[in-house]
């Protein structure tokens, strides 16, 4: 939804580019709601191609004076920006809460795990360090070496508007190169902040660069020919659409999609671990996250009580504005909430058991905001649309099957492959379902399996295109290409050609 007229005494979240707020040559805004009211609390501007080029402009005129700086004189700006990050955290979670609507506490919790991928940045110049053979033959050595690509792009989804930029610009800024970020014009005002702190810990004008928009501007950085690199998380048609462009544009890519993932419960599991780690994972940030639990897999005879355990915690929910800081607050916007809603009205008419309806949960004072209390399904099958898609919301579907060998066959049935948990006692239990499983990301009594900004985060399937994961390793080679280099210093120059493969 795009606006022309902003109301009168709104603001508008402006462009950053070159190191300055920018309103951008565009005329259209779009509406950021407060979610918890339901009112329009600003706007945000909608690039078009023109503020698209003069940010990757900004980009390409900085890298080659940014590449050229030491990785350790880049690490020591990060760590500059690591603390300024951590001086304003409580402004950044109030920023998210205020435009997304999770709750401040979720809110500060995105921010630190943020922060944790800039603190890896901060080692850059040990994780750009190569390989080395000496001799590899008479007199000649060999070495590796990782160099920037140039202007780097990302394209963020609302869920996590700091959390999921940082998995993307620090790194990619550590290893040399320049970035344009198009974060989600749901909830702008906190990745806008991010790269002004950035630009306050002494980061050149033009190494980021922040673009407001919505398809218009994905395209425009989709087929920018100075752009040589795109992150992209978000649902798996958006992101089969910008991989393929491009990478038919020439483009690195690598483009995180959507989710569905399962927590299987083990007969033996410690029951009360499993209710509060489902209700969670399931429920908080009203589900709106790409590690979501979305299907309780209940193994054996523990169905009965699990259904039960999970429907009296479901109803029992404290859900509110997420500045009061309850445990759920609401959906990011109107038209997220309906679709949440029909996708429960689905349910219910293809047969499945409606155990908790959140559909008309309302909440005191907040008559306009846009909630859905904590839903439960149970007895859904594998061909029902509220088991087969991502619904990213506060709905958690509960399948049933006999015995572990099931649980395994379901989930690797799945289309997406992004996270997969498992409640059980039972190390046998655990080295078979870890090894066994079809997906990207494993817990075991762990309901989110969030990786470390020191591993790499990425699904298997359709929740992940392109060959690299996101942050830790995977980010490092992925903003880097290699370069290998053999030398030879003779100590007197030969004048015969040789035509024959070289060997050592």
């Amino acid at each position: 939804m795009t606006t022309t007229a902003p109301a009168v005494g709104l603001a508008t979240v402006p462009h950053f580019i070159n190191g300055a707020h920018v309103a951008g040559t565009s005329t259209r805004r779009g509406p950021v709601y407060n979610p918890a009211t339901g009112a329009i609390g600003k706007h945000v501007a909608l690039a078009d191609a023109t503020d698209v080029d003069a940010a990757v402009r900004a980009a390409v005129n900085a890298f080659p004076a940014w590449s050229a700086i030491t990785p350790l004189r880049r690490a020591r700006v990060l760590f500059k920006y690591k603390a300024l990050l951590e001086e304003h955290l409580d402004e950044l979670a109030a920023l998210i809460t205020a435009e997304h609507g999770k709750v401040i506490s979720d809110a500060r919790g995105e921010v630190i795990r943020g922060i944790e991928v800039v603190e890896f940045a901060c080692g850059i110049p040990h994780l750009l360090k190569g390989e080395y053979s000496e001799s590899v033959g008479n007199g000649i050595d060999s070495w590796s070496m990782h160099q920037p690509l140039g202007v780097c792009a990302g394209i963020t989804p609302f869920n996590f508007p700091t959390m999921v930029p940082m998995w993307m610009f620090p790194v990619a800024i550590a290893c040399g190169n320049t970035f344009v970020l198009k974060p989600s014009d749901r909830d702008p005002s906190a990745s806008l902040r991010l790269a002004e702190l950035f630009f306050e810990a002494g980061l050149p004008a033009g190494v980021l660069n922040v673009v407001h928009g919505d398809k218009e501007a994905v395209d425009a950085i989709l087929h920018h020919p100075k752009v040589a690199a795109i992150s992209f998380v978000g649902s798996t048609p958006i992101a089969k659409y910008i991989y393929e462009t491009a990478a038919h544009n020439g483009k690195r890519v690598q483009a995180l999609g959507g989710a569905k993932n399962h927590a299987v419960v083990m007969p033996d599991a410690d029951l009360n671990m499993a209710v509060e780690g489902l209700i969670g994972a399931a429920y908080g940030s009203a589900g709106e996250r790409c590690m979501a639990i979305s299907v309780a897999v209940a193994v054996g005879n523990v169905a009965d009580t699990l259904v039960a355990s999970l429907a009296m915690r479901a109803r029992s929910l404290k859900i509110g504005n997420g500045m009061d800081d309850p445990e759920m607050g609401p959906l990011v916007t109107g038209v997220h909430r309906d679709k949440v809603r029909r996708y429960i009205d689905t349910g219910v008419s293809e047969g499945a058991t409606l155990v908790v309806d959140g559909r008309t949960h309302r909440v005191p004072g907040h008559d306009d905001g846009f909630f859905v209390g904590g839903t439960l399904f149970d007895h859904v099958t594998p061909a029902m649309t509220i088991y087969k898609e991502e619904i990213f919301g506060p709905v958690l579907v509960v399948v049933r099957v006999p015995d572990l060998n099931a649980a395994i066959d379901l989930v690797n049935a799945h289309q997406f492959g992004n996270g997969v948990a498992l409640f059980t006692t039972s190390g046998d239990a655990a080295r078979d379902f870890s090894h066994r499983i079809v997906a990207g990301m494993v817990g075991i009594n762990v309901p989110i399996p969030v990786p470390m900004a020191f591993h790499s985060f990425g699904g298997w399937k359709d929740s992940l295109f392109g060959d690299h994961a996101v942050h830790g390793p995977d980010g490092v080679h992925f903003y880097t290409r290699l370069k290998t280099v053999t030398s030879r210093w003779p100590r007197t120059v030969s004048s015969n050609s040789s035509f024959v493969m070289p060997t050592h």
